[in-house]
C-alpha cells in the first residue's frame, strides 16, 4: 500500500509537469488539439509511470506493452511523456508538425521512438490493437495491448466489430480505454450522436467493463490492476474527463479542441498550471 501511494504521488507529480509541457509545445507550434491532449494526460501518465512495461534504450523491444492512441490527435500529451521518459531529446518538443519533425500532428511510427502505431484516422486503433494482442497469444508473449480510444471515435461502426473481435476470441490482453470527455470536434457527443450508456454496450459485447474517474489517478491504477487480472474476456476502461483539464478557461469548452495557442492564452494557462512560457 505504502509504494501504491508513492505511484500515486509520482503521477500527480508527472501529471502536473506533462501539462504545463503540452501547453508549452502547442503554443511553439501554434497548432494542435490542446483540449483532447489535457483530458489525456492522466490516463497516459498512470499508464506509463506505473503500469507499461516499455523501455527507452530497447523500444523495439519484442516483449514490451504496446500502447496504440486511436484518439492520434492526442499526440501531445503522448510525445511529453515520451521525451520525459527519454525515448527523444526534449528539445525536439519545440519541433512539433514541422515537416521534418520526428513529432507529427498525429502518431508515426516511422518517425517517433516509442510509437508503436500510426494513427490519425479514427476507428482503427482498437483493430489494431486487436491484431497485436493476437499476436502476442500465437507467440506465447506476456505483453499488454491498450488502445486509447475517443468517445466521438465510438460513432465509427469499425469500433463495434472490432469489439466483437475481442470478445470472440477471449483477448484478455487487450485493455480498451475511452477518453469520455463528452466532446467532439463541433459539439456534444450527445448531440451529434449519442452513445448511450457505453458501459452497458460493452458490457453486451462480452467486455468486463469498468467506469472511473479519468482524473483520479488511484481509481485509474486500480482499473488497470483490474483489467491485467480479468481472464478470458478483454477490458474496457470508461474514463470519465475534462476535456481542457487543468486550464479553466479550456474546460468544457469545445473549441479549444484544435485551437492554437497564441502568446496571450499560453501564458495565462501556463500561469494557472504552475509553468512559464519559456519562449
Amino acid at each position: 500500500m505504502d509504494e501504491d501511494r508513492q505511484l500515486i504521488s509520482l503521477f500527480a507529480q508527472k501529471a502536473a509537469q506533462i501539462r504545463t509541457e503540452v501547453i508549452r509545445t502547442i503554443h511553439w507550434a501554434q497548432s494542435g488539439h490542446p483540449g483532447g491532449s489535457l483530458s489525456l494526460v492522466d490516463i497516459l501518465c498512470v499508464l506509463y509511470y506505473g503500469v507499461l512495461r516499455v523501455d527507452p534504450l530497447k523500444p523495439q523491444d519484442p516483449d514490451r506493452d504496446r500502447l496504440v492512441l486511436s484518439k492520434g490527435h492526442g499526440a501531445p500529451a503522448l510525445y511529453c511523456i515520451l521525451a520525459d521518459k527519454g525515448f527523444f531529446h526534449p528539445d525536439q518538443l519545440r519541433t512539433l508538425r514541422t515537416p521534418t519533425s520526428l513529432l507529427q500532428g498525429h502518431p508515426d511510427m516511422k518517425k517517433t521512438p516509442g510509437v508503436d502505431m500510426s494513427s490519425g484516422s479514427l476507428g482503427q486503433g482498437l483493430s489494431i490493437a486487436n491484431g497485436m494482442a493476437m499476436a502476442g497469444k500465437l507467440d506465447g508473449k506476456d505483453y499488454r495491448v491498450f488502445a486509447i480510444l475517443g468517445d466521438g471515435e465510438l460513432q465509427e461502426g469499425q469500433i463495434w466489430e472490432a469489439a466483437m473481435t475481442s470478445a470472440h476470441y477471449q483477448l484478455d490482453n487487450v485493455t480498451a480505454i475511452v477518453d469520455y470527455n463528452r466532446l467532439q470536434l463541433d459539439g456534444t457527443v450527445q448531440d451529434i450522436m449519442s452513445l448511450g450508456d457505453i458501459q452497458a454496450k460493452f458490457q453486451s459485447f462480452g467486455w468486463n467493463a469498468l467506469v472511473v474517474d479519468g482524473h483520479d489517478h488511484g481509481q485509474l491504477f486500480h482499473a488497470y490492476k483490474l483489467a491485467a487480472a480479468t481472464k478470458g474476456k478483454p477490458t474496457v476502461i470508461v474514463a470519465q474527463t475534462v476535456k481542457g483539464k487543468g486550464v479553466s478557461f479550456m474546460e468544457d469548452k469545445v473549441e479549444w479542441h484544435g485551437q492554437h495557442l497564441d502568446k496571450v492564452h499560453a501564458v495565462a494557462a501556463l500561469q494557472e498550471l504552475g509553468g512559464e512560457a519559456h519562449g
